[in-house]
């Protein structure tokens, strides 16, 4: 918002489309993307790889998730900021002063301090052990401790500061409690109910695996209208759904991997669907109306894109 405001994009004084509409369009619609592209770049991807290795047996890599996602979500990367400019573009197409502006504001920032360093360092090694940490038996959680432990021990974070993240003990407490919650209804049978009352009306239709699994991946991804939180969404119905995909025959890390990517863009339905959508809609730079119909169209093109180009390209990598 201080760059579209800085940019001359106000909503209270009516010049919103000048170019704020755009970026905030833009840039929440390349998050959700973006948060589909790694496993650590959501939080709640790795409720998916957990959910999905209680399922299938097979836990899934940093590794393996971002090749999956590196080509259809770079193509979506390209192809969503080029639409937007073509169907909703900004009224400034030029600012050959933003260069200018942006050396002015790093000489006044100065060089990067110690702090600064240490937590650049901190952050490149934990995403080194969370990409490459399998191969010597250093697991996720391993990982983020090692970084944490750094910046705790070199008095970059305070245990007080870590106290004081609200939001963090929360993800903390609440996915695990939704892990176990999962695990017991695939115990106790629900899941396994609800995934053989949803095969019996899909066999019959003798569809391909490929075809029961875009029915499966549309109905989950649509469902989110009803959902004010990937997680929350990820928690309730990710197991179940997975559970029909495989049961349709559709490969294990396929159905797993691609079900986890869209659980990230289904969040541009709406402007609540995903943590980030309440602060950019919230700017106050794109009217409701707008937002959904823009989230629709999209939601079109990224699928097709990410099942169409996706499959191919997990095919080529040897996914199935």
């Amino acid at each position: 918002k201080a760059l579209c405001i800085a940019c001359g994009s106000d909503p209270e004084k009516g010049t919103e489309k000048r170019m704020g509409s755009y970026l905030m369009t833009t840039v929440f619609h390349t998050s959700c993307i973006t948060s589909g592209m790694f496993i650590t770049a959501m939080a709640a991807n790795p409720l998916s790889v957990n959910l999905a290795a209680a399922l299938t047996g097979y836990t899934i890599t940093w590794g393996q998730w971002a090749l999956a996602a590196s080509v259809p979500c770079g193509i979506l990367l390209v192809a969503v900021p080029l639409l937007l400019y073509i169907f909703y573009p900004p009224e400034v197409k030029d600012s050959p002063e933003a260069p200018a502006e942006a050396k002015a504001q790093l000489e006044k920032m100065g060089p990067m301090s110690e702090e600064e360093k240490i937590m650049a360092g901190s952050l490149s090694l934990t995403v080194a052990l969370w990409v490459f940490g399998g191969a010597f038996g250093i697991g996720g959680v391993a990982s983020a401790l090692v970084g944490m432990t750094i910046l705790m021990v070199t008095g970059v974070l305070t245990w007080k500061e870590c106290l004081a993240e609200g939001p963090a003990w929360d993800t903390l407490v609440w996915f695990a409690a939704l892990i176990a919650m999962a695990n017991f209804l695939n115990k106790f049978g629900l899941i396994p109910w609800f995934s053989n009352l949803v095969v019996s009306f899909v066999q019959p239709l003798g569809l391909a695996w490929q075809a029961s699994f875009l029915v499966v991946t549309l109905v989950y991804f649509y469902s989110h209208y009803l959902f004010a939180s990937g997680a929350a969404h990820i928690g309730a119905m990710y197991a179940a759904f997975l559970s029909v995909a495989l049961a349709c025959g559709t490969p294990p890390l396929v159905a797993a991997i691609a079900l986890g990517i869209v659980s990230n863009n289904m969040g541009c339905l709406t402007h609540y669907g995903i943590g980030s959508g309440p602060p950019f809609y919230g700017a106050g730079y794109v009217p409701l109306t707008k937002w959904w119909v823009i989230g629709g169209v999209l939601s079109v093109f990224e699928l097709s894109v990410i099942l169409g180009v996706g499959s191919v390209w997990w095919k080529l990598i040897g996914f199935y």
